[in-house]
């Protein structure tokens, strides 16, 4: 099966399929006057509109996460460390960490959306979120991910989680923005990661991928997407998630958490400073 990230590199394996695992970047260290908070350095950086852009960092060799699980990352802004909540686009198995983030609408993703190769972000070693397929009762033929904006974040990484993939028949994500040009990731969810041919086999025939612009006219996400023997996770702003519980308990579904696993879960985490 595919392999966890491993600090020594090797190639994971999954039912015949390969995917590379290069050694770890250089650059990841403890950040000064903390034990508990890790340092890591910008490898890349994406501007996909004047509203959201992404960013790649080296990884920790100790750093551990789940697809959909959020960390906390930030920088030092006007003498302070300032960290929010982004969830993990990466998958789990990657060398890298990547984010997806929107722009300026406070000090640290103002400063954060100027970033540039070779910058350090500040990142805690713990993460956590409610987007975990253990979260769901067993039995689901198909899972349903609903994400607005920068919500798509956590199902970039839950896509890619192989067991997650093997256990459904067919996966669905839905994308709502304002903007075409705010549909990142188009490209590698439109063609089911054909760039990545191990993983791209795995995707081909599952993969169900809607994009909504509503700025375009396109109708918002709402219970049309749902049936009532889905499982479904749901990431976007608040009043989004609110009506996703509606939709979802309306069709006599029960949300799920880490007390109980449920037929639905939702994300309450975002960036809003």
């Amino acid at each position: 099966m595919f392999k966890k990230f491993c600090p020594s590199g090797g190639i994971g394996r999954h039912k015949g399929l390969k995917i590379p695992r290069p050694y770890g970047h250089a650059g990841s260290s403890p950040a000064s006057g903390t034990n508990h908070m890790l340092k890591e350095k910008v490898i890349q950086v994406n501007h996909w509109s004047d509203r959201t852009f992404s960013f790649r960092t080296t990884r920790s060799e100790s750093f551990r996460f789940n697809s959909g699980e959020f960390a906390m990352i930030g920088q030092e802004v006007d003498g302070k460390n300032v960290l929010r909540a982004y969830s993990i686009v990466s998958p789990d198995w990657a060398d890298y960490l990547e984010f997806l983030s929107i722009k300026d609408v406070g000090p640290l993703t103002n400063q954060l959306s100027k970033v540039e190769e070779g910058a350090e972000v500040l990142l805690l070693p713990k993460c956590t979120g409610t987007l975990r397929d253990t979260f769901l009762t067993e039995g689901g033929k198909r899972l349903v991910l609903l994400a607005t904006g920068t919500g798509l974040a956590p199902f970039m990484s839950t896509i890619r989680d192989i067991d997650l993939v093997e256990a459904y028949d067919k996966i669905h994500l839905v994308h709502s923005v304002r903007d075409r040009d705010d549909l990142a990731y188009w490209y590698e969810l439109l063609s089911a990661f054909e760039d990545e041919p191990d993983l791209h086999e795995l995707l081909k025939n599952k993969l169900e991928y809607t994009a909504l612009v509503t700025g375009a006219g396109d109708e918002r996400i709402d219970a049309r997407f749902i049936q009532s023997d889905d499982r479904v996770m749901a990431c976007g702003n608040l009043q989004f998630n609110y009506d996703v519980v509606e939709w979802c308990k309306a069709l006599g579904m029960t949300e799920g958490s880490n007390r109980e696993p449920g037929q639905f879960v939702i994300e309450k985490a975002f960036v809003d400073q």
